[in-house]
């Protein structure tokens, strides 16, 4: 008993840590230097899987990869979303016209929730360290699933921010005045982490659901880091290892994309409480009245042309002859039981290994990963003749249509093709200082080793 209430204790605390510790205090604040309480809480498999499970809830809580973060925020700052409340004082007007300014609330946010559950990755990190009760190979799972947490949450606070902080530690000593490591450096550092996680990791799910991180899901993400450093051939490599696995088939009907069964999920998010609509069910919806935050942009919109995509994963709404559409991919906005927010789905594999392939002109090899994928949205497949340019192209407006509020992939998608300001075309305040986001102003008066601000701020 005993045991159990200690693990109940410590998953709340670390529960409370990675969703209310305040930005302010992220760099600074250290666990309690108490021995027995890192005996207690890593005593045993079933303490050291609750910690872990509470940094779990905190990534659907508030997190970049949580249903409202960088799918809305990433997609007002590009061309997914239109913002209409541009009256709102909330910062998201300066978002999606390409204003903000070091003090904005989501430039704050953003950085805060990633940085909290890093500390908590930290913390996890450290406590497997002396955690001589806990059998290898559940040492070695549990170690490999925060890596890959961690790195996912420094992978996206590196490609909105740039040049970051980089803390391995919850030792505020060192945390409290840490510098920032250049943006390359970070993806190096991310990309080892993730190696190391994947010969920890089993392909084995721990649940059905596929809401644990597997060496699959490591993979992937070792994948996106590849793609983004430009590492075509090594990113090659690394995705056919998740697209030929057998635990993955693609799904062909496109009304199921976004249930939790489907063999195609390869990590996904579950809900805080059963029953519990995933965020991004309800957080682009409005009905029967003009928007009063934000839909889908009319850019995104025109670019699908008899695309069932649009047909399915949108939803009109037409007030005074005026029609907008919102985002409609999850469905169950109340009693949800069908739906869980999806990180990973074998799409995303498809589409980066056939940018990796068109890259190095395997172009005959890149086709049957982008094929399929416009198959199931009843769009005209690409021939042999197509030429490397027209390809990446197309892989490129796939990507926008496949995945369009999810994740904030056209941020990432047009920053890997050094195409952000080409967002110029659509967004007139856009500027090449807007491929990253300003440093939040209070972090750099908290630790001015973080200066300088990013250029243009």
């Amino acid at each position: 008993m005993k045991s159990i209430f200690n693990s109940i204790i410590m998953a709340v605390l670390i529960y409370l840590m990675s969703t209310a510790i305040s930005c302010e205090k992220m760099l600074e604040v250290e666990l309690p230097d108490n021995q027995m309480l890192s005996e207690t809480v890593f005593s045993d498999t079933q303490t050291a899987n609750a910690v872990l499970s509470g940094l779990y809830a905190g990534l659907w809580e508030s997190s970049p990869v949580t249903g409202d973060q960088s799918g809305r925020l990433l997609g007002l700052y590009t061309d997914d979303l239109t913002y209409y409340a541009v009256s709102a004082t909330n910062g998201l007007p300066e978002l999606s016209n390409n204003t903000q300014i070091d003090s904005n609330q989501f430039v704050s946010s953003f950085w805060n929730a990633a940085y909290q559950k890093i500390y908590v990755s930290n913390s996890i990190l450290e406590g497997l360290e002396g955690a001589d009760h806990i059998p290898a190979a559940d040492k070695a799972r549990i170690k490999g699933e925060t890596l890959v947490i961690r790195s996912l949450l420094f992978f996206y606070v590196q490609q909105v921010y740039g040049d970051i902080p980089f803390p391995v530690t919850t030792n505020y000593m060192i945390n409290q005045s840490i510098s920032k490591t250049p943006s390359a450096e970070v993806l190096m550092r991310i990309e080892s982490d993730v190696k190391e996680a994947i010969e920890l990791l089993s392909d084995t799910y721990q649940n059905n659901e596929r809401i644990y991180i597997n060496k699959k899901a490591a993979q992937l993400l070792l994948g996106k880091i590849q793609m983004q450093q430009l590492k075509w051939s090594e990113a090659e490599a690394t995705l056919k290892t998740v697209v030929q696995s057998p635990l993955y088939q693609f799904q062909n009907d496109i009304t199921k994309v976004f249930l939790k069964n489907g063999s195609h999920i390869i990590w996904q998010l579950k809900p805080k409480n059963n029953g519990d609509a995933v965020k991004e069910a309800t957080i682009y919806y409005f009905v029967n009245a003009a928007p009063t935050s934000m839909a889908l942009s009319t850019s995104l919109v025109s670019s699908f042309q008899n695309d069932l995509r649009k047909q399915y994963w949108m939803g009109a709404v037409t007030v005074g002859g005026n029609t907008w559409y919102r985002a409609e991919k999850y469905k169950a906005r109340s009693s949800n039981s069908t739906e869980n927010s999806i990180v990973f789905r074998l799409e995303e594999a498809y589409l980066l290994l056939a940018e990796a392939l068109a890259q190095q002109n395997k172009m005959s090899e890149a086709l049957p990963f982008i094929n399929p994928i416009k198959l199931r949205a009843g769009q005209p497949l690409l021939g042999s003749s197509v030429t490397q340019q027209q390809l990446l192209e197309e892989i490129l407006n796939e990507n926008r249509k496949e995945f369009f509020t999810e994740m904030g992939h056209r941020f990432l998608d047009l920053k890997r093709a050094g195409k952000l300001n080409e967002l110029q075309q659509t967004k007139p305040n856009w500027k090449d200082q807007h491929k990253v986001w300003p440093l939040p102003q209070q972090e750099l008066l908290l630790n001015p080793h973080l200066n300088p601000q990013n250029l243009g701020y």
